[in-house]
């Protein structure tokens, strides 16, 4: 079975800085991961693989040195990584990003399952599973936490739910997004660190996706725009109530309704 994996690279710090112009986020000189949620993705990706055989992918955008967290996965045991990386890119939203990928199922043709995390850490969307599926035509399970059941032509899976999960099977190929429940990954292994250093990932551009519609994607092919960032301002000072339990409450009630609160 032929899997493909997205993943995506993420600021690690809480310092996060966006571009008061473009709305985006600057990650030159800030330490970047693995999307955490994409690391049980590709775990699950693994496990599939040494049940059923087969090739595993990751295909993650973004910058030149978004090789890096392809080489942590190929550390794990993922056979291949693509990096999709182009200026005409930039600034692209979740509907362009999830176009884009689109595009390179295209290119890649030949799988039966697409697995991506529940969403990313920075931006906390979800969104751009749903939509590259919604490009592809592919039926999707989202917030799947375990698989029951995968064979070449179908998949049963339970979705996690607030009050529950829900089964539900699907036709293959498809898109599934999984949530931390659903495993544990794995470390990188001695020999797959050696791998990893050495390895170089495919590189793809816009041009060498053949039919590729370059005013779809970037800042003026996004349909959504940041039209303002800016760090919020703190407009109340807190302030520490003393007495016990019972005086503090009395206290705080005063002064809620004093504001006309309640």
């Amino acid at each position: 079975m032929n899997i493909v994996v997205f993943i995506k690279q993420v600021v690690a710090t809480t310092n996060v800085k966006l571009d008061p112009e473009t709305g985006t986020m600057i990650r030159d000189g800030v330490e970047c991961i693995l999307n955490p949620f994409d690391e049980y993705a590709v775990e699950e990706a693994l496990r599939i693989k040494e049940k059923m055989g087969g090739k595993v992918t990751v295909v993650t955008m973004g910058p030149p040195q978004a090789k890096e967290i392809i080489r942590k996965t190929i550390g794990m045991g993922v056979d291949e990584g693509i990096l999709i990386s182009d200026r005409a890119l930039a600034g692209s939203d979740t509907w362009a990003t999830a176009y884009t990928l689109s595009q390179v199922l295209k290119k890649i043709g030949d799988y039966q399952l697409v697995i991506t995390g529940k969403q990313a850490v920075d931006g906390d969307t979800a969104q751009v599973g749903p939509e590259v599926a919604a490009c592809e035509g592919l039926p999707m399970i989202a917030w799947v936490r375990k698989i029951e059941e995968i064979s070449e032509t179908s998949i049963r899976a339970e979705r996690l739910m607030e009050d529950g999960y829900d089964v539900l099977e699907s036709p293959l190929p498809a898109l599934i997004s999984v949530v931390k429940e659903i495993n544990e990954p794995r470390l990188e292994s001695l020999r797959g660190k050696m791998k990893a250093k050495k390895y170089e990932p495919k590189v793809w551009g816009v041009a060498d996706m053949p039919g590729f519609d370059v005013a779809q994607v970037g800042l003026k092919g996004s349909p959504t725009k940041v039209f303002k960032t800016f760090t919020p301002k703190r407009q109340y000072k807190g302030e520490m109530i003393a007495g016990d339990a019972a005086q503090a409450a009395a206290t705080l009630v005063g002064k809620i309704k004093e504001m006309n609160i309640v």
